[in-house]
């Protein structure tokens, strides 16, 4: 694993052993900031002088590119032993523990913000119902600007991770359920909806993995 591109192309990235952390593949994160610098919505300003948030951080892959192509700050979440060590580790071989912030703590516990970011990343465990309930935690202690952009990964038969305030507009198609569920009698009642709204800007899927990419309180 490797940052792609920037200040710190090349650069080799440690991640811990086992199964507790999920790494977001090279290819993913590429295909992350490829949207986020190309779309309508996005580009270098996007980036360019950007507090940063990397929530569920493991290896700090998504925060550590985002300040190699021009973010001024990023903030990392984690609370994984093992995890902890592999993201100092990276940031001490990127030289930018004066760019960046660890806590090692829930995220869905968060301290109060400095400061509000305006890019977020979250890819915290699949099928826990996290991402609604972090962004809301971390509404409340003021870690989001108005506007900011949430790129969140979720498995891909997840629903949606948010609740959509551009429904109207949105090409969604929800995940295609398993054969053989929701037939006769006994089915389980839909899960009940998101605690977080924000407008859907994009979506892609990558093998297992749903990227879902919102703006939040515009």
């Amino acid at each position: 694993m490797r940052i792609i591109a920037g200040a710190r192309k090349g650069r080799m990235l440690a991640a811990p052993s086992g199964t507790t952390t999920r790494p977001t593949a090279d290819r993913v994160r590429q295909a992350v900031f490829d949207i986020l610098l190309h779309a309508p919505w996005g580009g270098p300003d996007l980036l360019n002088g950007a507090r940063v948030l990397d929530a569920f951080a493991g290896t700090g892959a998504l925060g550590l590119e985002a300040l190699s192509r021009g973010a001024d700050y990023a903030t990392f979440f984690e609370k994984d032993r093992a995890a902890l060590a592999a993201l100092r580790a990276n940031i001490a071989g990127c030289r930018w523990e004066d760019r960046s912030k660890v806590i090692p703590r829930d995220v869905t516990k968060p301290t109060h913000a400095p400061a509000p970011c305006s890019l977020l990343f979250l890819d915290p465990p699949y099928r826990q119902d996290l991402p609604g309930r972090t962004l809301a935690a971390l509404d409340a202690q003021g870690w989001i600007a108005p506007g900011a952009i949430a790129v969140i990964e979720t498995a891909a038969q997840e629903p949606l991770p948010l609740r959509l305030e551009n429904a109207e507009e949105a090409d969604v198609q929800p995940p295609a359920a398993p054969a053989g569920e929701g037939e006769g009698e006994g089915e389980e009642a839909p899960p009940p909806p998101p605690v977080y709204a924000g407008t859907l800007l994009a979506e892609r899927k990558h093998g297992a993995a749903r990227l879902t990419l919102w703006r939040l309180k515009a």
